[in-house]
């Protein structure tokens, strides 16, 4: 017989060297898994984490590197303050959606206007798309007690699905020649989310990112607020006890998160992706599940994962083009990580015991 046994005290040193190993992990297992699929194990290691930084085209693929973790790291933030408050949004995914749907319909409305205030209210819309869906399970759990879990996650279904629709019906560049998708906001100068400093990468989502990480930081260690956080997810009871609502942080920790969300989704459609299609979404508020836990759910560790993890991301594509692995391969090797950094936290909380259980 095998049980767990809680540690009384989990030792401080592990909790915050597991990342570091699961990362080590990840790249064993990982090397284990392209050998097994005819590849040269250290080469596969090197194409994902060494070329996009020092290799040939590495000029490019650091710029790419901020393009890639700037939605990580937004939305990551956001998700951090619910889950140190015990409340699991899973569905950023969706809120992430809605917030490039919100702010691209305002902008293909008001298309061709040359106006300085379009990108602001495309901002504030963004953040709103993501809130109002956000809500729906926040209500929802609030008022009847449902699982945000998984009201959270089947509305991102619902958001796929409104993102096709509108990608082959109202949001259609009429000038498209009857192909789905919208027009193109890169070509849209008023709406058009561009490059800070030409060749970097840096545009106004990857500023935002930065503020998210300095406010998030601010509340959770600075203010009251992210103190009754801390405690409502450490120790509910307590917190009940001393005054905290329950109902308040279900709804800051569901609409932070998709606020945050719905502004990634809005800097993503008006800048790298450009316009809306049935394909936009691409997993960003599932990988920021990953990068939250990577990074502690602190902000400079989410800061941090979200680069890792972005550099994943590049470097997995420069391995199915140089190297020919499946995709499937590098999405396999991306969730290794959260796997290996869930056992390792369980190793630091829990004992393993062998033998029979006392009757």
């Amino acid at each position: 017989m095998i049980t767990l046994v809680r540690r009384p005290t989990p030792s401080r040193f592990w909790s915050y060297a597991t990342p570091i190993l699961a990362v080590i992990a990840t790249m064993i297992a990982g090397g284990i898994l392209f050998a097994m699929l005819g590849k040269h194990p250290v080469e596969a290691i090197r194409v994902i984490f060494w070329d996009p930084l020092f290799g040939g085209n590495a000029a490019y693929f650091r710029g790419q590197l901020l393009v890639k973790a700037g939605p990580l790291i937004l939305i990551a933030c956001g998700l951090a303050v619910g889950f140190r408050a015990g409340i699991w949004n899973i569905g950023a995914e969706g809120q992430y959606i809605m917030g490039a749907l919100f702010s691209a319909w305002l902008a293909l409305k008001m298309y061709p206007a040359e106006s300085h205030w379009l990108f602001p209210v495309m901002i504030l819309l963004g953040a709103l798309g993501g809130f109002l869906w956000a809500m729906i399970p926040a209500v929802l759990k609030v008022m009847f007690g449902t699982s945000e879990i998984l009201v959270s996650l089947m509305l991102v279904y619902v958001a796929e699905n409104l993102l096709a629709y509108m990608a082959f019906g109202p949001l259609k560049n009429p000038e498209g020649f009857g192909f789905p998708g919208s027009r193109n906001l890169q070509d849209y100068p008023s709406a058009f989310n561009h490059e800070l400093i030409a060749g970097t990468g840096m545009h106004w989502g990857v500023v935002a990112a930065l503020i998210a990480v300095i406010f998030t930081y601010g509340l959770m260690h600075r203010h009251i607020t992210g103190f009754r956080i801390r405690v409502a997810g450490e120790a509910p009871r307590a917190a009940r006890f001393a005054g905290v609502m329950p109902a308040r942080l279900v709804i800051l920790g569901l609409g932070m998160g998709g606020a945050f969300a719905g502004l990634a989704g809005m800097f993503e459609v008006s800048g790298p992706s450009g316009q809306i299609t049935d394909s936009f979404n691409v997993g960003y508020g599932f990988t920021a599940i990953i990068v939250a836990f990577l990074g502690r759910l602190h902000p400079i560790g989410i800061l941090l994962a979200g680069l890792l993890m972005a550099l994943t991301y590049i470097g997995g594509d420069m391995a199915q083009l140089m190297l020919g692995l499946p995709s499937a391969a590098i999405q396999v090797f991306q969730g290794m990580l959260l796997f290996f950094l869930l056992a390792f936290d369980v190793l630091t909380n829990f004992r393993i015991r062998f033998g029979r259980v006392a009757a």
